[in-house]
């Protein structure tokens, strides 16, 4: 079995970066490509070579890393004419790190198979702590053994690997882990909305449901930050509307409705549509709260589309939130309003 040696890494967003860092750590040669060449800036002091396109990146590589924002992202990387398949030499692994369409992942497998060339999915989930820590779970559409010569860097930044066997496994079992993830964050915003509406102590509260059968870990990870109103990402609004908007299309592809993911992702997009796509995913707990207190996060709610009356109020007892917040069926990531590179809650 080679050893793998020389890394390609493309993305170097708030996910991308750490990921990066700890392939150096780890030993590996890295040369990082990213949209915006500052952001590379510490790891080129950190020893990471320069290439200024997907394709230079893939140039003496062994192994290339993706980690970008979106499905098109992720084609032109992959697919476009200073893309990686133009580039990869025969037996290199290419691995895409974004959560995107598992029919894309298959693609772009197959694709990459008619060139003597392995490449799969491996969307991460533990945010932006998670990769900084090196302690992301990975979810491969691929089995151990054909990933065998990538060991040693995938463990550079995860602490575990769920092996899913087939091109898009990976994606598909991202998306449920992001629906799961989805009726949790809702169900914690809405209990901290609701404590604040019965005039109880925040923190009391939720120290009192993280103690029953309440408990969910995103409630332990954002409740302080929901009552202290900090709204900085770990992971952004923009890319949960994206993966739930994945995860509704890619159900109705088998026939299967949503409609819990359906009504939060609709809610993400609305968030992002009023100026919060990059905020962190709690706060969506925004919505449920006060117009001073959206304006106060950097909302703006003359964004949002009116309600049938034309007074877009309070579609979740808030003010100004715009037409079908909590419903309609909408998919994709229209209007999510985010450019940034790479993600992974």
């Amino acid at each position: 079995m080679r050893k793998i040696e020389r890394i390609g890494f493309v993305g170097c967003g708030i996910m991308g970066a750490p990921i990066a860092r700890h392939l150096l750590e780890a030993g590996f040669a890295v040369t990082v490509c990213t949209r915006t060449p500052e952001k590379a800036r510490p790891l080129l002091d950190a020893g990471a070579r320069w290439a200024p396109t997907p394709a230079a990146a893939c140039e003496g590589a062994q192994a290339v890393f993706t980690m970008v924002g979106m499905p098109e992202d992720v084609e032109e990387v992959y697919l476009g004419r200073d893309g990686l398949l133009a580039a990869a030499e025969p037996g290199t692994f290419l691995v895409d790190l974004t959560t995107s369409r598992p029919e894309l992942a298959r693609e772009l497998s197959e694709a990459a198979s008619a060139m003597d060339v392995t490449a799969f999915d491996c969307p991460v989930t533990g945010g932006q702590e998670g990769a900084e820590a090196g302690t992301l779970t990975l979810i491969a559409g691929a089995t151990e053994a054909q990933a065998a010569p990538l060991l040693g860097a995938l463990e550079a930044f995860s602490s575990r690997i769920f092996w899913f066997g087939r091109p898009g496994a990976g994606q598909a079992a991202k998306l449920c882990n992001q629906v799961s993830l989805a009726g949790a964050m809702v169900g914690a915003c809405e209990a901290v909305a609701f404590a604040r509406a019965q005039g109880l102590p925040v923190g009391e509260v939720c120290e009192m449901v993280g103690s029953g059968m309440g408990a969910t870990r995103a409630l332990g990870a954002f409740a302080a930050k929901m009552e202290e109103g900090d709204w900085k990402p770990g992971f952004k609004v923009c890319h949960m509307a994206k993966d739930l908007g994945l995860a509704v299309e890619a159900a109705d592809d088998e026939g299967l409705a949503l409609p819990g993911a359906e009504t939060v992702g609709t809610l993400y997009r609305t968030l992002a549509a009023v100026g919060g796509a990059d905020l962190g995913t709690q706060a969506l707990e925004v919505l449920y709260e006060e117009e001073a207190d959206a304006a106060a996060a950097g909302l703006d709610w003359s964004h949002a589309a009116l309600d049938d009356e034309g007074d877009g109020d309070g579609c979740c007892g808030g003010h100004h939130h715009g037409d079908g917040c909590c419903g309609g069926h909408h998919h994709g990531h229209d209007g999510c309003g985010c450019s940034g590179e790479g993600h992974g809650h």
